[in-house]
Protein backbone atom coordinates (compact mmCIF):
# COMPACT_ATOMS: atom_id res chain seq x y z
CA UNK A 1 0.00 0.00 0.00
CA UNK A 2 1.35 3.45 -0.88
CA UNK A 3 2.18 5.91 1.88
CA UNK A 4 -1.01 7.21 3.45
CA UNK A 5 -1.90 10.49 5.09
CA UNK A 6 -1.57 10.17 8.87
CA UNK A 7 -4.22 10.95 11.46
CA UNK A 8 -3.12 11.07 15.10
CA UNK A 9 -5.67 9.59 17.50
CA UNK A 10 -6.05 8.76 21.18
CA UNK A 11 -7.83 5.77 22.66
CA UNK A 12 -11.18 6.19 24.43
CA UNK A 13 -11.53 4.03 27.51
CA UNK A 14 -15.20 4.96 27.89
CA UNK A 15 -17.98 5.38 25.35
CA UNK A 16 -21.44 6.86 25.43
CA UNK A 17 -23.20 10.13 24.65
CA UNK A 18 -21.94 11.89 27.75
CA UNK A 19 -18.32 10.97 27.02
CA UNK A 20 -18.70 11.99 23.38
CA UNK A 21 -20.12 15.38 24.34
CA UNK A 22 -17.24 15.95 26.76
CA UNK A 23 -14.73 15.11 24.03
CA UNK A 24 -16.33 17.59 21.63
CA UNK A 25 -16.15 20.32 24.26
CA UNK A 26 -12.43 19.57 24.49
CA UNK A 27 -12.05 20.02 20.72
CA UNK A 28 -11.91 16.33 19.87
CA UNK A 29 -14.10 14.15 17.65
CA UNK A 30 -15.00 10.59 18.71
CA UNK A 31 -14.40 7.82 16.19
CA UNK A 32 -14.34 4.04 15.95
CA UNK A 33 -12.13 1.64 13.96
CA UNK A 34 -13.80 -1.65 13.06
CA UNK A 35 -13.66 -4.54 10.61
CA UNK A 36 -11.15 -7.20 9.55
CA UNK A 37 -12.81 -9.61 12.04
CA UNK A 38 -11.22 -7.78 14.99
CA UNK A 39 -12.62 -5.98 17.98
CA UNK A 40 -13.61 -2.33 17.40
CA UNK A 41 -11.24 0.30 18.73
CA UNK A 42 -12.76 3.51 20.13
CA UNK A 43 -10.58 6.58 19.53
CA UNK A 44 -10.79 10.35 19.27
CA UNK A 45 -9.21 12.81 16.83
CA UNK A 46 -8.36 16.46 17.21
CA UNK A 47 -11.27 18.20 15.52
CA UNK A 48 -9.18 20.99 13.98
CA UNK A 49 -6.88 18.46 12.28
CA UNK A 50 -9.85 16.40 11.12
CA UNK A 51 -11.50 19.48 9.59
CA UNK A 52 -8.29 20.24 7.66
CA UNK A 53 -8.43 16.75 6.16
CA UNK A 54 -12.12 17.08 5.35
CA UNK A 55 -11.48 20.34 3.50
CA UNK A 56 -8.96 18.70 1.16
CA UNK A 57 -11.81 16.73 -0.47
CA UNK A 58 -12.22 13.00 -1.25
CA UNK A 59 -12.24 12.14 2.46
CA UNK A 60 -14.58 9.17 2.05
CA UNK A 61 -12.48 7.57 -0.70
CA UNK A 62 -9.00 8.04 0.79
CA UNK A 63 -6.98 5.52 2.78
CA UNK A 64 -5.49 6.93 5.99
CA UNK A 65 -3.11 5.64 8.61
CA UNK A 66 -4.55 6.28 12.06
CA UNK A 67 -1.78 6.30 14.68
CA UNK A 68 -2.89 5.33 18.16
CA UNK A 69 0.20 5.37 20.33
CA UNK A 70 2.63 2.91 18.76
CA UNK A 71 -0.12 1.11 16.79
CA UNK A 72 -0.99 2.02 13.19
CA UNK A 73 -4.28 1.21 11.51
CA UNK A 74 -4.78 1.52 7.75
CA UNK A 75 -8.37 2.64 7.43
CA UNK A 76 -11.01 3.95 5.04
CA UNK A 77 -13.70 6.36 6.31
CA UNK A 78 -17.08 4.67 6.01
CA UNK A 79 -19.39 7.09 7.79
CA UNK A 80 -19.10 10.74 8.76
CA UNK A 81 -21.68 12.42 10.97
CA UNK A 82 -21.87 16.23 10.92
CA UNK A 83 -23.55 18.63 13.29
CA UNK A 84 -26.89 19.69 11.72
CA UNK A 85 -26.27 23.39 12.40
CA UNK A 86 -22.51 23.92 12.78
CA UNK A 87 -21.63 21.39 10.05
CA UNK A 88 -18.68 20.29 12.19
CA UNK A 89 -17.70 16.60 12.51
CA UNK A 90 -19.55 14.74 15.26
CA UNK A 91 -18.40 11.14 14.75
CA UNK A 92 -16.38 9.09 12.24
CA UNK A 93 -16.47 5.36 11.46
CA UNK A 94 -13.26 3.90 10.01
CA UNK A 95 -12.97 0.49 8.33
CA UNK A 96 -9.71 -1.45 8.67
CA UNK A 97 -8.25 -2.32 5.26
CA UNK A 98 -5.20 -3.94 3.73
CA UNK A 99 -3.66 -3.45 0.29
CA UNK A 100 -5.50 -6.57 -0.92
CA UNK A 101 -8.88 -5.56 0.45
CA UNK A 102 -11.58 -4.94 -2.14
CA UNK A 103 -13.77 -2.04 -1.13
CA UNK A 104 -16.72 -0.18 -2.60
CA UNK A 105 -16.10 3.54 -3.13
CA UNK A 106 -17.71 6.30 -5.17
CA UNK A 107 -15.31 7.47 -7.88
CA UNK A 108 -15.88 10.87 -9.56
CA UNK A 109 -16.42 11.01 -13.33
CA UNK A 110 -14.47 13.48 -15.51
CA UNK A 111 -15.72 14.37 -19.00
CA UNK A 112 -12.96 15.27 -21.48
CA UNK A 113 -13.06 17.34 -24.68
CA UNK A 114 -16.50 18.84 -24.19
CA UNK A 115 -15.44 21.65 -26.53
CA UNK A 116 -14.78 19.06 -29.28
CA UNK A 117 -17.86 16.90 -28.67
CA UNK A 118 -19.81 16.56 -31.92
CA UNK A 119 -23.18 16.74 -30.21
CA UNK A 120 -22.30 19.67 -27.95
CA UNK A 121 -20.82 21.66 -30.84
CA UNK A 122 -24.12 21.16 -32.67
CA UNK A 123 -25.95 22.70 -29.73
CA UNK A 124 -26.69 19.62 -27.68
CA UNK A 125 -26.67 19.55 -23.89
CA UNK A 126 -24.61 17.27 -21.66
CA UNK A 127 -26.99 15.60 -19.22
CA UNK A 128 -24.95 13.97 -16.43
CA UNK A 129 -26.83 11.05 -14.92
CA UNK A 130 -24.03 10.01 -12.54
CA UNK A 131 -21.37 12.42 -11.29
CA UNK A 132 -19.86 9.47 -9.39
CA UNK A 133 -19.83 5.74 -10.03
CA UNK A 134 -19.69 3.22 -7.19
CA UNK A 135 -16.74 0.95 -7.92
CA UNK A 136 -15.25 -2.17 -6.33
CA UNK A 137 -11.53 -1.40 -6.13
CA UNK A 138 -8.35 -2.56 -4.34
CA UNK A 139 -7.90 -0.57 -1.13
CA UNK A 140 -4.27 0.05 -1.99
CA UNK A 141 -5.04 1.48 -5.42
CA UNK A 142 -8.19 3.60 -5.35
CA UNK A 143 -8.58 5.56 -8.62
CA UNK A 144 -8.96 9.32 -8.20
CA UNK A 145 -11.49 9.49 -11.04
CA UNK A 146 -12.89 7.83 -14.16
CA UNK A 147 -12.62 9.74 -17.43
CA UNK A 148 -14.35 9.59 -20.80
CA UNK A 149 -13.53 11.37 -24.06
CA UNK A 150 -16.73 12.94 -25.40
CA UNK A 151 -15.31 13.92 -28.83
CA UNK A 152 -17.23 11.38 -30.90
CA UNK A 153 -20.56 11.48 -29.08
CA UNK A 154 -23.41 13.08 -31.03
CA UNK A 155 -26.87 14.34 -30.09
CA UNK A 156 -28.97 11.43 -28.91
CA UNK A 157 -25.94 9.42 -27.77
CA UNK A 158 -25.72 7.82 -24.35
CA UNK A 159 -22.45 7.35 -22.46
CA UNK A 160 -22.54 3.92 -20.82
CA UNK A 161 -20.15 2.46 -18.26
CA UNK A 162 -18.88 0.12 -20.99
CA UNK A 163 -17.55 3.17 -22.87
CA UNK A 164 -15.00 3.79 -20.08
CA UNK A 165 -11.54 2.24 -19.88
CA UNK A 166 -11.70 1.12 -16.27
CA UNK A 167 -8.51 0.85 -14.20
CA UNK A 168 -7.10 -2.66 -13.86
CA UNK A 169 -8.58 -4.66 -11.02
CA UNK A 170 -11.69 -2.49 -10.71
CA UNK A 171 -15.31 -3.01 -11.65
CA UNK A 172 -18.60 -1.22 -11.05
CA UNK A 173 -20.71 -2.56 -8.22
CA UNK A 174 -23.66 -2.66 -10.66
CA UNK A 175 -22.94 -5.61 -12.93
CA UNK A 176 -26.37 -6.66 -14.19
CA UNK A 177 -26.69 -3.91 -16.80
CA UNK A 178 -24.68 -1.47 -18.90
CA UNK A 179 -25.91 1.60 -17.05
CA UNK A 180 -25.95 5.15 -18.40
CA UNK A 181 -23.54 7.72 -16.99
CA UNK A 182 -24.50 10.66 -19.24
CA UNK A 183 -26.42 11.57 -22.39
CA UNK A 184 -26.09 14.20 -25.10
CA UNK A 185 -29.59 15.64 -25.28
CA UNK A 186 -31.05 17.78 -28.05
CA UNK A 187 -31.43 21.49 -27.24
CA UNK A 188 -34.86 22.59 -26.08
CA UNK A 189 -35.53 24.19 -29.47
CA UNK A 190 -34.46 21.09 -31.40
CA UNK A 191 -31.58 20.78 -33.89
CA UNK A 192 -31.45 22.49 -37.29
CA UNK A 193 -32.03 19.11 -38.97
CA UNK A 194 -35.11 18.49 -36.83
CA UNK A 195 -36.51 21.94 -37.60
CA UNK A 196 -35.91 21.44 -41.34
CA UNK A 197 -37.61 18.06 -41.17
CA UNK A 198 -40.61 19.50 -39.38
CA UNK A 199 -40.86 22.31 -41.97
CA UNK A 200 -40.77 19.79 -44.84
CA UNK A 201 -43.44 17.72 -43.13
CA UNK A 202 -45.67 20.75 -42.65
CA UNK A 203 -45.19 21.75 -46.33
CA UNK A 204 -46.11 18.24 -47.45
CA UNK A 205 -49.25 18.28 -45.31
CA UNK A 206 -50.21 21.64 -46.81
CA UNK A 207 -49.82 20.35 -50.39
CA UNK A 208 -51.91 17.27 -49.56
CA UNK A 209 -54.69 19.47 -48.15
CA UNK A 210 -54.76 21.67 -51.28
CA UNK A 211 -54.96 18.63 -53.58
CA UNK A 212 -57.85 17.19 -51.63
Amino acid sequence: MSENAILIAETRDRVGKGVSRALRREGRTPAVIYGDKKEPVSVSLETKELVKVLNTGAFMSTIYTVQVGKTNYNVLPRDLQLHPVKDSPVHVDFLRVSAKSLIAVNVPVHFLNEDKCVGLVRGGVLNVVRHEVEMLVPAGDIPEFLEIDLSEFDIGSSVHISDFSLPKGTEPTITDRDFTVATIAAPSGGTDEEEDGEADAEASEGESSEES
